[in-house]
């Protein structure tokens, strides 16, 4: 009997020993301290790793000017803003406090230029220039922020101003950060710019401006290329980052670090973790095309439905991948006019009948109504066909 029991005792103990939790996000060991909130996520999957008070409601600070950026880039994808296109920058927008690029009342920079200033410097002023030009002003561009962060379900998001100078009811989380950024690197364009250490403004001018980011793991971690810092007093040091190696990328986000330097050995500590534990194995890059989807009453028949973002599985470091089901959706039903980036399908991976990705598949270009005289030979010609 003792010899049973003993056998009994061994086993449990082992199996307790073997039932490791499959992400770190799931450990009650902390990662990070010292921080008021953090996470870890991959990218392409949004797979959390790490996380801690991640829906905790705090100030963003310059953090904010992720959603900013995002945006932005929203715009030039879909071509209601153009790279070359000159910005001309209001009296309200030159009147910014904080960080700022020093734009002058009536002064014009092109849309690469603001972007250089929002996403190295940090510019005040350069995020309201170019939010006035999209929405007309910074309140109805606030508007889209909202409107864009209930969009990716975002539940604990709220946006006063474009900049995340300090104002009551202006706040997020470490969750919705990172779902932000995850959103924003859907247009891989962006880290040229958050990816760059020093730049300069206003070249060949008397007024030269020196651009250094305030990121400085951009110079001093491999493989980090964004996104985008944050201070005030009230927030502290605040940092969402990104890296990239081996083809994995993943974010991480802090809020509330006491110092600069705390802030970057904390964000260090989880990016070690992600490279060093996991790696994942690429599916799909952004606009890859996957099938098409018949539009009725379409200057087209047909529009070709493509991936929205990068996709790829997630493992933990010699895990295989394999009894994985993929399946492919199209809308039907779908009529004209369609907008490019439209929402046309969806793409999922399960296992184990668990989902592993489910992302969107949107329309690879605009396909306008067809006119009268389109849709006039096209019934013709659906009686004249001959077998």
């Amino acid at each position: 009997m003792k010899r049973i029991i003993s056998m009994v005792i061994t086993t449990v103990v082992l199996a307790l020993m073997l039932a490791q939790p499959t992400f770190a996000a799931e450990k009650t060991g902390e990662l990070v301290n010292n921080v008021k909130s953090a996470i870890l996520i991959d990218r392409d999957t949004g797979t959390v790793l790490y996380e801690k008070n991640s829906n905790e409601k705090l100030p963003p600070a310059s953090m904010t000017k992720v959603m900013t950026m995002l945006l932005i880039m929203e715009a030039l994808d879909q071509g209601k803003l153009k790279m070359d296109e000159k910005i001309r920058t209001s009296e309200y927008a030159a009147s910014m406090g904080g960080s700022q690029i020093f734009l002058e009342p009536g002064e014009e920079m092109t849309t690469e230029q603001m972007l250089k200033g929002i996403a190295i410097g940090s510019g005040n002023d350069a995020a309201v220039a170019v939010a006035e030009r999209l929405a007309g002003s910074e309140e109805a561009f606030v508007e889209m922020m909202n409107n864009k962060a209930k969009e990716l379900g975002l539940k604990n998001t709220a946006f006063k101003n474009v900049t995340g100078l300090p104002v009551n009811e202006h706040y997020s989380t470490a969750n919705d950060m990172a779902l932000m950024a995850k959103e924003l690197l859907k247009y891989q364009d962006i880290t040229k710019f958050t990816g760059t250490y020093e730049a300069y403004l206003r070249e060949n001018t008397d007024k030269k401006f020196w651009l250094v980011n305030t990121n400085r793991l951009v110079k001093f971690y491999p493989g980090v290329d964004g996104l985008k810092t944050g201070f005030t007093n009230e927030a502290k040091y605040c940092l969402t980052a990104t890296a990239e190696k081996n083809g994995m990328r993943v974010i991480a986000v802090v809020f509330g670090a006491p110092t600069s330097k705390e802030r970057n050995a904390q964000v260090t500590k989880m990016l070690d973790y992600a490279f060093s534990q996991y790696e994942t194995h690429p599916l799909y890059k952004r606009d890859e095309a996957i099938g098409k989807v018949h539009v009725s009453k379409g200057s087209e028949k047909q529009v070709t439905a493509v991936t929205s973002e990068p996709l790829s599985l997630l493992t933990k470091k010699g895990e295989q991948v394999d009894k994985v089901k993929k399946e492919i959706t199209m809308k039907k039903d779908l009529k004209a006019p369609i907008e490019k980036g439209q929402e046309i399908g969806t793409i999922k991976y399960t296992k184990d009948g668990k989902t592993l990705i489910e992302s969107p598949l949107v329309a690879q270009k605009e396909i306008q109504e067809a006119g009268w005289w389109k849709l006039f030979k096209r019934s013709v010609g659906m009686f004249t066909k001959t077998n």
